[in-house]
């Protein structure tokens, strides 16, 4: 795992990794266990990354947790989850001070229960001075909510004469959107060999580069994070413009 570390370019991190954490259920499946068994393992996933992540000095990781789907989802297993949640974030608060991260959080979490909202602000307020990793966490989030609200909430600034609608631009809805203080995800990680977004940062991932793997997300680790990284580094980033266009400009500058 060193020898994969040792490969990474220090100086071309992505600023902001975005992860689909997927494959708890089937994880737990296949091992003959029920769902929760999953996602109870994938907690230690989620540490093992987190840590994996400040070490190597990321900015921004989002990990997204519950989709405002998953409320679909067998009523025994909703609940579960959310008592694992508010059980996590309790007993991980000391980690994130003592690692310098801040914790954030996007999505609808008025849909959360009171506890859940209760643990989740006193996580937030406790973890707000601190100045490393940016851990982002996507809980009751939907990526068509989120747009759905942003749309509303300029309606009103128009209605209330703030917006001019002729101004209105890309800039604009940026910052209506719940992810307005963070900059876009330049590598977005899906496990357990699904090729979807899954209504996941929809806007935010116009130009990120996507990685999928086939590991169960309770078996991703730190060696998964690297490879997933160097991957990353190996692709040529032109955002709608031609190879030859970037390397004209990359010889403007040298």
């Amino acid at each position: 795992m060193q020898g994969l570390k040792e490969k990474i370019d220090m100086q071309s991190l992505p600023r902001h990794i975005a992860i689909i954490m997927d494959g708890n259920g089937r994880w737990a499946k296949e091992k003959g266990q029920d769902r929760l068994y999953g996602h109870f393992h994938g907690v230690e996933s989620v540490r093992n990354i987190v840590e994996g992540c400040a070490e190597l000095g990321i900015e921004y990781l989002t990990l997204y947790a519950f989709s405002t789907e998953n409320w679909d989802r067998p009523e025994y297993e909703v609940s579960g989850l959310m008592e694992l949640l508010v059980d996590t974030i309790r007993k991980e608060v000391p980690v994130l001070n003592k690692n310098n991260i801040k914790l954030h959080v996007i999505g609808d979490t008025g849909m959360l229960p009171e506890n859940a909202r209760k643990a989740l602000g006193e996580a937030l307020d406790e973890t707000a001075q601190n100045t490393g990793l940016n851990l982002i966490m996507a809980l009751s989030y939907s990526s068509r909510w989120e747009l759905v609200n942003a749309v509303k909430l300029i309606a009103e600034d128009v209605k209330t004469g703030k917006i001019d609608p002729s101004y209105i631009n890309q800039d604009t809805l940026q910052k209506y959107l719940t992810t307005s203080q963070f900059p876009d995800p330049e590598l977005m990680i899906r496990t357990s060999g699904e090729y979807r977004i899954s209504n996941f940062l929809l806007y935010q991932l116009a130009y990120a580069e996507l990685y999928f793997t086939n590991t169960r997300w309770p078996d991703f680790r730190k060696k998964n994070l690297y490879e997933a990284i160097i991957d990353f580094q190996g692709r040529e980033r032109r955002f709608g413009k031609t190879s030859d266009q970037l390397k004209q400009e990359a010889a403007a500058l040298h």
